[in-house]
């Protein structure tokens, strides 16, 4: 989404919800909002296993370890760099790389890594932390019509334009052009 787009302004009939609809989707597409939704969820099953007790009847089975402190630290950590990558966009290569690493850390520390549900989660989030990248700005002065479009995707440094060394034209098949020399490209 581009960052620069207008935000939605409410029309007197839209109803309240399509209006924070929009308005949250335009404060998410600001930022790296997957990659600390993931982050954040990773943390809850680290932080949730080591305290938590299973009942089977009157059977009670206890995942409580000696590890409790640390994998509770594990967890506040990962939901607070979750919360970074939504509020501190300048922070996410430091806050992807901390996710990774904690959430390396949670595999021997915290009942591997919240049973592999909070490992899986941070390693996601740290990723795509890593991977996000804030929208260019848009050029004002690019012109959108049809015609006008060929001529600035000309010069795009995305796009290759013909090499120096082709001469052949539509009329010609590449096994005449250039002297009976076939080329493939």
């Amino acid at each position: 989404m581009n960052h620069q787009a207008p935000v939605y302004v409410r029309a007197e009939d839209d109803a309240l919800l399509t209006a924070a609809y929009y308005h949250f989707h335009a404060w998410s597409g600001r930022r790296p909002f997957w990659a600390g939704l993931f982050t954040l969820f990773g943390g809850i099953p680290i932080m949730y296993f080591p305290y938590a007790d299973l009942r089977l009847g009157n059977v009670t089975f206890a995942m409580a370890t000696t590890a409790g402190s640390g994998s509770l630290i594990i967890g506040i950590l990962l939901v607070t760099l979750g919360l970074a990558l939504w509020f501190q966009q300048g922070a996410r290569v430091f806050a992807g790389v901390a996710a990774i690493l904690l959430a390396l850390v949670s595999l021997p520390m915290s009942n591997l890594g919240g049973f592999f549900m909070g490992f899986t989660g941070a390693m996601i989030g740290g990723a795509l932390a890593l991977a996000w990248v804030p929208a260019k700005p848009v050029d004002e002065t690019a012109r959108a019509d049809g015609a006008d479009r060929a001529e600035a995707m000309a010069g795009h440094p995305g796009i290759p334009g013909p090499r120096d060394t082709e001469t052949a034209y539509a009329s010609e098949t590449t096994a005449h052009a250039d002297g009976g020399r076939n080329s493939a490209g």
